[in-house]
């Protein structure tokens, strides 16, 4: 490792973990730089170990002998140590964590591929909370989909929250941008995937009667809490499911309704698998 002592909290070398607190300013900045942010030594870990490679290490002088064997495949990284005042000041936020690294951003996915790589995948529409997305990938790990698919307006995967929300969990599943629905409707369908859209919407099939007999390529299609699906995704959509629900609760918070779904999938297909 480089180590480098922080004299200088406004030092050129340390732009990349400024100002993190400025949403838009790191949505801006990130893609534009091919740069994301990993927070904590797990993580960090998990970034690398997906061949992701590290730009700059941002830590406390304790966390060193924990980052040390993660970064011995990355000697020439520089590693910023400082005091804890200095790194809540360069970063605008308590660093409980342990540290911070900016991480070069991967090559980004054709769409085609995952699709003809995949057979269980979650399309999200449009959700602009990235503790949502956050938590989607990592139902999406924890319960066996392929991949997750995303339109041009979701939010990005590899935003600092979406990051540490996950666990990791979007530096290890597979993910690609869709085009616009025009497109990416046909492409789904042609792939040989069932467009599953999770709606409130009259004659919606219940999820327990739709996984009696799962499809062998699925994709669960999600939309924002607020307005739901647009007209375009639920016209894409080749059926349309609902969990139904009880004492006059009206929805679920997306990020469980794609992990309920998920489940029930996965557990219908085991059961088909048993079967078998």
């Amino acid at each position: 490792m480089k180590l480098r002592t922080i004299t200088h909290i406004d030092a050129v070398e340390l732009a990349d973990f400024t100002t993190l607190t400025d949403v838009a300013l790191r949505r801006t900045l990130e893609p534009a730089n091919g740069l994301y942010l990993a927070e904590s030594p797990k993580v960090i870990e998990r970034a690398l170990a997906a061949g992701h490679r590290p730009r700059a290490v941002l830590t406390l002088k304790h966390w060193l002998p924990t980052l040390e064997p993660l970064l011995a495949a990355h000697p020439d990284t520089p590693v910023f140590v400082g005091q804890p005042e200095q790194l809540e000041q360069l970063t605008g936020f308590h660093m409980h964590r342990g540290a911070l690294a900016s991480m070069h951003r991967p090559t980004e996915l054709d769409p085609r591929d995952l699709l003809r790589d995949s057979r269980r995948l979650v399309v999200l529409e449009d959700l602009a909370d990235h503790t949502n997305v956050g938590a989607i990938f990592r139902s999406v790990a924890a319960l066996g989909a392929d991949g997750v698919l995303l339109t041009p307006g979701c939010a990005d995967p590899l935003y600092r929250r979406a990051v540490r929300v996950s666990m990791g969990a979007v530096l290890q599943v597979p993910w690609a941008r869709l085009p616009q629905w025009r497109e990416a409707g046909p492409m789904i369908r042609d792939a040989g995937y069932e467009l599953a859209a999770f709606a409130l919407q009259d004659g919606a099939e219940d999820l327990a009667d739709f996984v009696q007999a799962p499809p062998t390529q699925l994709a669960l299609l999600f939309g924002t809490e607020g307005e739901g699906l647009t007209r375009r995704a639920l016209a894409s959509a080749t059926r349309t499911v609902t969990i139904p629900m009880q004492h006059g609760v009206d929805s679920l918070n997306v990020a469980t309704a794609a992990a309920l779904a998920l489940w029930a999938v996965r557990t219908a297909d085991s059961q088909t698998s048993a079967k078998q």
